[in-house]
C-alpha cells in the first residue's frame, strides 16, 4: 500500500513540539523582563483604598480598605476578630460563616465595601466565656466540635439557621412548602450541610442544635 504524506521522525516530532512550547512562553518571559527592568514591581497602579463603616458586634468601626478585600480578610486582618476562620476561601466549607442583618453567609465570598453601613456578627459576639450563647453552651454539653476548627462557624450558621426554621423559610426537605417547616434532625443536617466538619462531629452537632431548639421551644 502506498503511504502519502511526509515521514516523520520521533525527534523531529519532539524538537517542534519544544519549538511551539518555547513560543507559547516567549511573551510572560519578556512581561517578565520588562517587570525586573521596572525595579520588579508592577506598571498597575493598585485601585484607591475606600472609606466603609460596619458595625461589628455592637460595635461602629470605621475601615479603609483596598475594594478588593473580603469581608473576612477585613474581619481577621484590619479588625483582628481571628475567630472567624478562613478555610478554603471557596465558600466550600462554611467555616467563615458570619451573621449580616441577620442572614448567615460565606464571608469569603464578598467584599468588604459590599456591606458598607450593614451590622455584622461574628463568633466573638455570640457570646463570652462568662455568658456563653446558648448556642455556644450546648456544643460544649454535646461534644460538638474536635479540633474546633469549623466551631465558629458551626455555631454563627446554627443559630442562623434556627432563626429560618422560625421565619417559615423551607429547606429542600421540608415536606409541604406551604406550611412551616417543623424541625427535625433532617432538616437540620440539610440547612447545615454547607457546614464540613472535616473530624466528623456531626451526630454531636445535630444534638446540640436540637437541645437549643428545644429549650426555645
Amino acid at each position: 500500500m502506498k503511504k502519502f504524506g511526509p515521514k516523520i521522525s520521533r525527534r523531529d516530532m519532539l524538537v517542534s513540539g519544544g519549538a511551539i512550547a518555547s513560543a507559547s512562553v516567549a511573551p510572560a518571559a519578556r512581561a517578565d523582563s520588562l517587570d525586573m527592568e521596572n525595579g520588579g514591581t508592577s506598571s498597575v497602579p493598585a485601585p484607591e483604598k475606600m472609606s466603609i463603616s460596619l458595625v461589628v458586634n455592637g460595635q461602629s468601626c470605621a475601615l479603609s480598605v483596598d475594594p478588593r478585600t473580603t469581608l473576612l480578610d477585613a474581619l481577621r486582618e484590619h479588625l483582628e476578630l481571628t475567630g472567624t476562620k478562613k478555610g478554603c476561601d471557596h465558600g466550600q466549607c462554611g467555616a467563615c460563616t458570619v451573621i449580616v442583618d441577620g442572614r448567615r453567609i460565606n464571608s469569603c465570598l464578598t467584599l468588604a465595601v459590599m456591606h458598607d453601613g450593614e451590622s455584622l456578627i461574628t463568633i466573638e459576639g455570640v457570646g463570652t466565656p462568662e455568658d456563653p450563647h446558648p448556642m455556644q453552651a450546648a456544643f460544649v454539653e454535646h461534644d460538638g466540635y474536635q479540633c474546633g476548627y469549623c466551631t465558629p462557624g458551626q455555631i454563627c450558621s446554627a443559630i442562623s439557621m434556627l432563626k429560618e426554621i422560625e421565619a417559615g423559610i423551607p429547606s429542600h426537605v421540608t415536606g409541604n412548602i406551604r406550611c412551616k417547616p417543623v424541625l427535625s434532625a433532617d432538616e437540620i443536617r440539610e440547612r447545615m450541610s454547607g457546614n464540613i466538619c472535616r473530624c466528623g462531629a456531626y451526630s454531636n452537632i445535630v444534638d446540640a442544635i436540637l437541645d437549643v431548639a428545644d429549650v426555645r421551644a
